[in-house]
This record gives C-alpha cells, sequence and structure tokens, in this order.
C-alpha cells in the first residue's frame, strides 16, 4: 500500500562499511535519502550529517522499530552487513535491491550453509536461513577467493557477486588519514614515547562471551618486550571486559574503538588466531603472528578453512613463549604477507566505496523515472 521511495535503507549490526559507503553517496548524489537502522548489537558511532535518519531497529524501541519497519516497506536500496533474521519473512517490493555488505573480508571460519553447527539444527530452520541469503541481490566481496566462498556458504549465483571490494578497506589507502590517526593516537597515548605497538585482536569464543579469560600470559609479555614495544588489546564487539590498572603503560585496552582499520593503521604487529582482521592487515605488508593455542578444539567445534595451517601469512604458535620467541626473532616471510594481501585485496583498490556509491546510483535512476512518471 506505501509507494516505494528513492532511499537507500542501512540495517547496521557492524557499521563501518555501510558507514564509508554512505559517505561517498552522499559524495556523488544528493538526492537520495539515507536511513539508517541501527540493530541491538551496533555500537558504531555514525556521525550526524551523513544520513537523513537514523532509528533503533529493536522491539525495545517500540516507535522507532515501527519507523523502521516503514523505510524497509518503502526503500528503494536495502543494504546489510550481517545475518539478519527478519530477511527470511520479509517481502520487499518487486524492484527493490538488498545488497550484503558482509562484515568481513575474507573468512577463516566456516559460516552460513558451511557452518558445521548446521547438522545439528533443524530442517525448519535450516530453510530459514536460505530464506534470507536468497534475499541477497547482491553481496560485495573484495576478492574472486571470497566470491567463491560466498558462492559455497549462502549457495549464491556468480552474477550476485558485486565485485567493488571492501569499502571500509579504503581507509588503508588514504595517507592524510592514516597521518591524522597516528598524530591523534600520540597525543591520546603519550606514555607509548616512540615504541612499537603490537595489536592483539581474537575472535570471540561463544563460550566466553560473559566470562572471557585472556589465554596469552600478559605479564610475560609485559617482561620480556616492554622496553620496545607496547601492547593494544582489542577484544570482539560481543565480549565483555576490562583491563583498567594492569601494566601501567604498556598494556591498553582499545576494544571500545569502532574502527578497527584506524588501529591496524597505527600497529607494527598484529597478533589474532581466526579473525578476518589478517585480511586487511596484510595490505600493510607487516608481521602477523597466529596465536591458535586451541586450534583442534576451535577447528571441530566451529570448522576452519582447510589450508589454515598451511596459508597464514605469518608463523602459527600455541604459547606465549613462542609468541615472544617469534617477535624477538622476526620470524616473518614479507612475500608471504603479500601474495595473502593480493589473493584476498584483489578489487579493493582504494575506491571501493566510490564504486560502490556508484553502482547504487544506477541503481536509483529508474526510481526516479518511476516517481516522475507518477506525477
Amino acid at each position: 500500500m506505501l509507494s516505494q521511495q528513492k532511499k537507500v535503507v542501512a540495517v547496521a549490526s557492524f557499521g563501518d562499511n555501510i558507514n564509508y559507503t554512505v559517505q561517498a553517496l552522499n559524495k556523488q548524489a544528493d538526492d537520495i535519502k539515507v536511513v539508517i537502522l541501527k540493530d541491538s548489537r551496533c555500537t558504531y558511532p555514525f556521525k550526524e550529517g551523513l544520513y537523513d535518519e537514523l532509528l533503533l531497529f529493536s522491539l525495545s524501541h517500540p516507535l522507532h522499530f515501527l519507523k523502521s519497519i516503514y523505510h524497509l516497506a518503502t526503500a528503494s536500496t536495502i543494504l546489510v552487513d550481517n545475518y539478519f533474521g527478519f530477511l527470511a519473512v520479509t517481502n520487499f517490493k518487486p524492484n527493490t535491491t538488498c545488497i550484503q555488505l558482509w562484515h568481513a573480508a575474507g573468512a577463516l571460519k566456516n559460516f552460513g550453509l558451511k557452518d558445521p553447527s548446521i547438522q545439528n539444527r533443524s530442517q525448519k530452520a535450516y530453510r530459514r536461513f536460505k530464506k534470507v541469503y536468497e534475499k541477497f541481490h547482491y553481496i560485495v566481496v573484495g576478492s574472486e577467493r571470497m566470491a567463491a566462498t560466498f558462492r559455497e556458504s549462502f549457495q549464491s549465483p556468480n552474477e550476485s557477486m558485486l565485485r567493488t571490494g571492501i569499502p571500509r578497506t579504503d581507509l588503508l589507502y588514504d595517507s592524510a588519514k592514516k597521518k591524522q590517526i597516528s598524530l591523534y593516537f600520540n597525543q591520546k597515548f603519550p606514555k607509548i614515547n616512540g615504541r612499537k605497538i603490537i595489536l592483539y585482536a581474537p575472535t570471540y569464543r561463544e563460550h566466553q562471551l560473559k566470562n572471557y579469560t585472556t589465554h596469552i600470559d600478559l605479564k610475560s609479555l609485559y617482561k620480556e618486550l616492554s622496553s620496545e614495544y607496547v601492547l593494544f588489546i582489542k577484544l570482539h564487539p560481543a565480549i565483555k571486559n576490562t583491563f583498567q590498572h594492569q601494566f601501567d603503560s604498556f598494556l591498553y585496552d582499545v576494544s571500545d574503538w569502532s574502527d578497527t582499520n584506524q588501529l591496524l593503521t597505527i600497529t607494527d604487529i598484529l597478533i589474532t588466531d581466526y579473525s578476518s582482521i589478517p585480511f586487511e592487515y596484510a595490505l600493510f605488508e607487516k608481521p602477523m603472528i597466529f596465536y591458535a593455542y586451541d586450534l583442534e578444539v576451535y577447528k571441530s567445534d566451529r570448522g576452519l578453512i582447510e589450508q589454515y595451517e598451511t596459508e597464514m601469512p605469518g608463523p602459527i604458535v600455541r604459547s606465549t613463549e613462542e609468541v615472544i620467541a617469534a617477535i624477538k626473532q622476526h620470524d616473518f616471510s614479507t612475500e608471504k604477507i603479500k601474495s595473502f594481501a593480493n589473493t584476498w585485496n584483489q578489487y579493493s583498490k582504494g575506491n571501493s566505496s566510490e564504486r560502490l556509491a556508484n553502482f547504487i546510483i544506477e541503481l536509483e535512476a529508474p526510481i526516479e523515472k518511476r516517481s516522475k512518471a507518477l506525477g
């Protein structure tokens, strides 16, 4: 009953890819309305002026929720950045386009219909998953490797792959912004005092969402590395924990930092495990360590790509002592990092937001023509 409008509605769980896309859209078109719907998990700080309206897409905010439904029902383009169950029962208008801006630039873990937990789900749940994935008219990809992953994980056709590159990676090519970020961090954390930055960014484990325990020995890292390095810790957004007042001037908790790629621009060594962060960090051609202390268990419970142990562009270690040894011995291969970066960032070349914005503008053109025809 509601007429379609020339309007982009973005449903945000992570937010960063949507943020960069909308910024580019605002620069290139001033006649497209933008509405951002933040789900209950989204903490991304969208700036005022970036959007026409921002709503909390949650039943705990009934008025916002009803307005969100209205916007989804009248949108011409829908952007999503995660799995959203409501899509299974949503029937968009025939000329509405839904674009998936997935929150990871690459994949180490199995997800979607390849997730091992699917085997324990009911047929009803399986059908619901498929209905959600079928709503994606396009899926933004940064490489053919990721396109192949989506074809398997979502059972999506090749023509659905939108090869614009990943919008948030544009920052990693922007020298001026990277310089600004570096100056900001130097002012915010003066006690770093010229030391190199190690970023520890583990992925989440479902059983540790509320009772997180770090499995890396912070005291040993402090003792062995604090003269030359500082340690930034970035926990997954779903995990709540605090590291306050531990190892002053060495340990910094940056878990609340909303834009992870900003942290990557100032990082000298990345320590992670099964997170998707390495796909973008590889563009800097800097050292990475994969602290996979629970590799066998994680591989069995959560599922990892078969090539994990051979493809990772850095040493895979199982203990804090091995982490320290890798750093001190500089046990890294620049050539392997370059190859990894080229494989997974094939289309992410610094103008991905602009390319995606142009695609959306082209989608909107027929909507504008129809609106004029209707008077």
